[in-house]
């Protein structure tokens, strides 16, 4: 018996490749708080228009993951209990939009830390391990995915592993120039960023 297939469901192993954006946290999806670094929950402040933008990137099918390194508990100028409401409340507001964060890659790791706060990770930055771990987990492809931020930190790590980049004017706005790195293009904002390039994967799906 014939069975016809509904409207918009690729044929099995038709499906496009996921893309992936790989997002800074502090500086670039949220405010940068007062001396650099957040000391609870109460510091999570998302940029203008950023989770609805994440939430017509899920609706395009790009596959959301945070990055970064956050040494604030290891070196002891954060309690590890702050530190869980921080993450909560960012995973928390990003679902509550309507987004789904495939996985955050932020590094909480240091080598001069103390506990299960000591150590390297293959998720430090300015290493390419989130991105490479991404592809062997999720698929995504590599050559079109994005990682956007607002220090020189993450987009070197990406330009390293091959994905394009994009700097913001938000937070140091890449006055930091900790690393040598030639960027694909640069916003005001990651909203500013997203909405032309959601614009385009629009027109591409179509």
């Amino acid at each position: 018996m014939d069975h016809e297939r509904p409207a918009g469901v690729p044929i099995p192993g038709t499906e496009p490749t996921p893309r992936g954006l790989f997002l800074d946290v502090w500086g670039t999806l949220l405010e940068l708080p007062p001396g650099g670094a957040a000391r609870g929950p109460g510091d999570v402040k998302f940029l203008p228009g950023v989770l609805d933008a994440l939430y017509a990137a899920h609706r395009s099918g790009w596959k959301l993951y945070l990055v970064g390194n956050d040494f604030e508990v290891a070196l002891g100028r954060r309690d590890e209990r702050d530190q869980a409401r921080i993450e909560e409340t960012i995973a928390g507001a990003i679902a509550d939009a309507g987004s789904v964060l495939t996985r955050s890659y932020v590094c909480t790791k240091h080598p001069s830390g103390s506990g299960r706060f000591k150590g390297d990770s293959v998720y430090m930055l300015p290493g390419t391990g989130a991105f490479y771990h991404a592809v062997h987990t999720d698929g995504i492809a590599m050559a079109d995915s994005w990682v956007v931020g607002d220090s020189t930190l993450e987009l070197v790590a990406g330009w390293r592993a091959g994905l394009h980049t994009c700097g913001v004017s938000t937070g140091l706005g890449l006055r930091d120039r900790e690393y040598e790195v030639e960027i694909d293009t640069r916003f005001p904002s990651l909203f500013d960023f997203l909405s032309p390039l959601l614009e385009r994967s629009f027109h591409r799906a179509g």
